[in-house]
């Protein structure tokens, strides 16, 4: 095959967004909420600098080679925060572009054989919640690795951004990490609604204190949860790194299992879940079988907080927490799901709490689905500046809507010497309910 011909091949997926390539009017207005162009400051490491690459192949212009290692890592730098989205005044979507431009990339770039092996890796261990367990025990010998600085240095990088990265386990936490939420928890005093909860992959294993906080909560408020012992992952990772037919598999699956349930929402604890959950109706838009099934279903996905404060009324009574609380915007809530005041809502119920601004508050954390395992330099020096900002704003506790920004946050405070507690909103909202202390 021709130069040309493969071009042409790598970015004909692209050639029916074209439409939306044409929105962009290069104002620049993206560049200051850019995490990407505030580290590197280079063009082609922005919103408007990565549509010129698109737009130029779309166009078959002999100079692009979009394979080219250089152009394929101006990809690669981007966090998929969809700042661009919420700062852009002619209303681009950069989402499906950019997760069309990654999909064509993993079918037409050939990526080193270290880099190869380490994302095939992830992606055999991140999205099976069973195998995840497997490392639950190895998880207990984190603490002690930390503590022995000189060891970590000595490891690859990605070994030891993995180490930096892994979520505080304990023994004692183990039969949590094994366990699962029961698969139908019934409403506290009369229902008023019937919904189902994601109970997720990292979430189900390393987080599953957040769904039993979840299922309490909305038990508490009057819902009537399912959920099913045999859901599978969303997809969200793998659509965010180009793997765009194994998220259109996980995606059928997930549709299938929670059309069984006859729930009336379905309820989301973790950002980057609910973002692409939300979008099935065009993830699966070409899929005769699906389409229709997959807006269905995406109508009916809520984030937790929007279900809790879009009551009427709270039912439940709240206890005090005194305390200062540093709420961060998960980008995959904030940005790609238009969802900001819903948390704030849930922390203003919450009496004697006081929620304290963060500054660069737009700027994402650096979790970014896998971007912190992939891209640890960048991602760190994200994680540091956040952490910084933080600091800033002293607060007793930090709040957020998303694990993968619970476990940024948190090595990054650890690596800045100034570690506090991090928490979903949820578990803040659990807290209040019970009237217990929180549990970090």
């Amino acid at each position: 095959m021709t130069s040309t011909a493969l071009r042409e091949a790598a970015f004909e997926s692209l050639g029916p967004l074209e439409p939306l390539i044409d929105k962009c009017v290069h104002c620049g207005f993206c560049l200051s909420t850019c995490p990407s162009y505030l580290l590197l400051g280079n063009e082609m490491d922005s919103p408007r600098g990565r549509i010129y690459i698109m737009k130029a192949g779309v166009e078959g212009r002999p100079q692009m080679n979009v394979m080219s290692d250089t152009v394929v890592g101006h990809f690669d730098t981007c966090l998929g925060c969809m700042a661009c989205e919420t700062a852009c005044p002619s209303g681009v979507r950069y989402a499906p572009l950019i997760e069309e431009t990654r999909a064509a990339i993993e079918h037409h770039h050939q990526r080193p054989a270290g880099e190869r092996l380490f994302r095939r890796l992830l992606f055999l261990l991140l999205p099976y919640p069973a195998r995840l367990r497997l490392f639950a025990l190895p998880l207990v010998l984190v603490n002690a690795l930390r503590r022995w600085p000189g060891l970590l240095k000595r490891l690859p990088l990605n070994v030891s951004n993995l180490i930096a990265l892994a979520p505080d386990a304990r023994l004692a936490d183990l039969p949590g990490m094994l366990s699962s939420v029961p698969e139908r928890t019934t409403a506290v005093g009369v229902a008023r609604l019937r919904v189902g909860l994601l109970t997720g992959c990292v979430q189900r294993v390393f987080f599953g204190h957040v769904n039993e906080a979840t299922v309490r909560v909305l038990a508490a408020e009057g819902c009537d949860v399912i959920a099913p012992g045999g859901q599978g992952c969303c997809g969200a990772l793998a659509l965010h790194s180009g793997l765009d037919e194994q998220a259109r598999d996980f995606a059928r699956g997930l549709i299938g299992t929670f059309e069984r349930t006859n729930v009336e929402l379905i309820v989301v604890n973790a950002a980057g879940c609910g973002s692409t959950m939300k979008g099935y109706g065009e993830l699966l838009q070409h899929d005769a079988a699906w389409a229709d099934r997959a807006r269905a279903f995406a109508a009916k996905v809520r984030d937790v907080t929007e279900v809790v404060a879009g009551f009427d009324s709270a039912r439940a009574p709240r206890h005090a927490l005194d305390m200062r609380v540093a709420y961060h915007d998960a980008c995959h809530l904030a940005h790609a799901q238009g969802v900001r005041q819903p948390p704030r809502d849930v922390l203003a119920s919450i009496p004697g709490l006081t929620v304290v601004p963060i500054g660069d508050s737009e700027i994402c954390c650096g979790s970014a689905g896998i971007f912190n395992l992939v891209q640890p330099e960048m991602a760190a020096e994200l994680g540091r500046r956040k952490a910084e900002k933080i600091g800033e704003a002293k607060p007793d506790v930090i709040a957020t809507t998303n694990p993968g920004c619970i476990l940024q946050i948190g090595a990054a405070g650890r690596a800045g010497g100034e570690s506090r507690p991090v928490f979903h909103v949820v578990e803040l909202l659990d807290a209040s309910i019970r009237g217990t202390d929180l549990q970090p």
